[in-house]
């Protein structure tokens, strides 16, 4: 398929307009990195979150359900999203290796309620798990909405009703929820030769007065600002805090907790929450230093306790709509 060149696409690779020099790891970059070391994770945590999976949502209300990693539960009176589900025990082309979860999810897959919509922000292993969309394809046969360039693999696995998305494409899905693709700044692969071959990006979700905006994965950049500018401020954002350090490594594709907050100020979201940490060990940070650091750079930023939280595994967070 022909794709026009862009501001993002050069006719052959995708890339970051927000980086001077590009950067998409390769196998020399994550050796350099595994040579500098990591701290020692445990090998088991025990969830604590609480669920509420099947509360009698009235329209407006949204309730929010932190999976893991980067695997969100958003539904509505009658509308339930998934975002980048991974419910597999490894994130790798390689069953049996590659970085291992370090906790269950925090909801049963068995559990779940009717998934209509499944929102991809790029094709990495712990973001697109495809034998957990298998899994979700065979329940439920939902929607699925990937960034341009992933809707061949989604087809390839048996799901039939796939939608590519380009920065600032907007689809109505439900007769009250519309999804914007929004940029980020990161890169993709599912091998050595497909390296940027397809877009990475976030999704801003309106439902009606309510919004929620999910920042898949990256690093910080202007592009916060530039949703707020063209979206308006969404009321809830979901930005990544983990898979930083080394700095030297980490810094282009994923934003340390300083960075996060930062993104939070010019979203100008009403909350923001934490994600992309405490499951799968992908960097050289210790397993608590996310959300250390994360109340560090609040009390530095003068941002109050209630305006970016990080939830349990497990966790349902309500959100009532107030007329």
């Amino acid at each position: 398929m022909q794709r026009e060149i862009s501001d993002h696409y050069n006719g052959k690779k995708f890339f970051n307009p927000t980086l001077e020099k590009q950067f998409s790891p390769s196998l020399l970059d994550i050796y350099e990195m595994a040579k500098e070391g990591r701290a020692k994770w445990p090998e088991n945590v025990e969830n604590r979150g609480v669920s509420k999976l099947n509360e009698n949502l009235k329209p407006g209300d949204i309730a929010l359900t932190f999976v893991n990693h980067a695997s969100f539960l958003v539904q509505t009176h009658n509308f339930n999203i998934l975002t980048d589900p991974v419910w597999s025990d490894r994130v790798s082309p390689i069953s049996w290796l590659g970085p291992k979860r370090v906790r269950q999810p925090g909801v049963a897959i068995r559990d779940l309620p009717r998934i209509d919509l499944i929102l991809i922000s790029h094709n990495h292993y712990d973001h697109l798990d495809v034998e957990t969309l298998k899994v979700l394809n065979k329940r439920f046969s939902p929607k699925v909405m990937v960034p341009i360039g992933d809707k061949e693999l989604i087809e390839s696995i048996g799901i039939k009703n796939v939608q590519e998305m380009d920065w600032w494409d907007s689809v109505e899905v439900d007769t009250n929820t519309w999804i914007t693709f929004t940029p980020s700044q990161h890169s993709s692969a599912r091998s050595l030769f497909d390296r940027d071959k397809s877009l990475w990006g976030s999704f801003f979700i309106q439902c009606g007065k309510r919004s929620v905006y999910f920042g898949g994965d990256g690093g910080y950049s202007t592009h916060f600002a530039d949703i707020k500018k063209r979206l308006g401020s969404p009321e809830i954002a979901i930005l990544g805090i983990g898979a930083y350090a080394p700095r030297s490594f980490m810094k282009a594709i994923h934003m340390e907790p300083a960075e996060a907050v930062v993104a939070h100020k010019d979203l100008g979201a009403t909350q923001s929450i934490g994600m992309h940490y405490g499951t799968f060990q992908l960097a050289s940070e210790g397993f608590e230093q996310p959300q250390n650091d994360l109340k560090a750079a609040m009390e530095k930023e003068g941002v109050l306790e209630d305006c970016f939280i990080t939830l349990p595994e497990g966790q349902t967070k309500i959100y009532l709509f107030n007329q």
